[in-house]
């Protein structure tokens, strides 16, 4: 057993979404999270500058004594989770589009993959669709991730954005909408409404339940009842760790 915490970091608060699986599979576990605000959005840039801010971030949860390091940002484990775990002993555990299960409950519709222009790029996601693509659309979302960074879940801004950014889908037929960034989850009721009601899935309960399995099988688990949650940010802004309070508590509807 293991009572040092869990490191968690995304380019912003958008981790927080599944910060929140996390947090109610494993109530005796203490996290610490970090949202890169100051370098958001990963989605924009390079593999290579991605990589270089998610080792900095690394770093500093290393810092803190972390046992495990969960990347909560599809983005970020496409291009860092390989490299870290070849560089350090404990576990890395990554996200990545939930695709297989939308596949697997399809039918004869189509599969929205909706993800930064970077996730849709990298190989990561590339290889996912070779083993679960039948069917998929990709769709780049370029700004969309910006709206939960500042602290906009819905309203009139937001239907306007993403009735654009959707509109090549209104004429075909879906079964489902994958959410491929974890900002995406909060606007998960304006994004169901833009796409008239699809099933929307995301890969944070999967990934919570891949944590709790890893934590098991080497003996890391906590003994304590219930476990702390650290907010850090790369900000200036204290609204930014306000925020991340705020959508910790959010509902969340898939």
């Amino acid at each position: 057993m293991d009572s040092r915490p869990i490191g968690v970091f995304d380019s912003g608060i958008g981790g927080i979404s599944l910060m929140r699986n996390m947090i109610r599979l494993l109530p005796g576990e203490d996290f610490i999270y970090y949202g890169d605000e100051k370098h958001a959005p990963y989605g924009t840039k390079s593999e290579e500058e991605i990589l270089a801010l998610s080792l900095n971030v690394v770093d500093f949860l290393l810092k803190h004594d972390v046992k495990a390091i969960v990347i909560a940002c599809n983005t970020a484990t496409s291009a860092a989770a390989k490299p870290l775990r070849s560089s350090l002993s404990l576990p890395i555990i990554g996200i990545e589009p939930a695709l297989k299960p939308a596949q697997l409950e399809r039918k004869n519709g189509g599969i929205a993959v909706l993800a930064t222009p970077a996730t849709l790029r990298q190989n990561k996601f590339l290889s996912l669709m070779k083993l679960y693509g039948e069917g998929a659309i990709p769709v780049p979302c370029p700004g969309l991730m910006e709206f939960v960074e500042r602290g906009i879940t819905e309203g009139e801004e937001l239907d306007v954005f993403l009735n654009k950014t959707l509109e090549p889908l209104k004429e075909i037929e879906l079964d489902g909408a994958v959410l491929g960034c974890t900002h995406y989850s909060f606007l998960a009721r304006a994004i169901s409404k833009a796409l008239r009601g699809v099933r929307l899935y995301d890969g944070n309960e999967g990934t919570a339940r891949q944590l709790k399995r890893v934590l098991e099988e080497k003996g890391l688990l906590s003994v304590k009842q219930k476990g702390t949650v650290s907010l850090y940010t790369s900000s200036d802004s204290s609204a930014a760790i306000a925020l991340m309070q705020t959508l910790l508590l959010k509902p969340i509807e898939l």
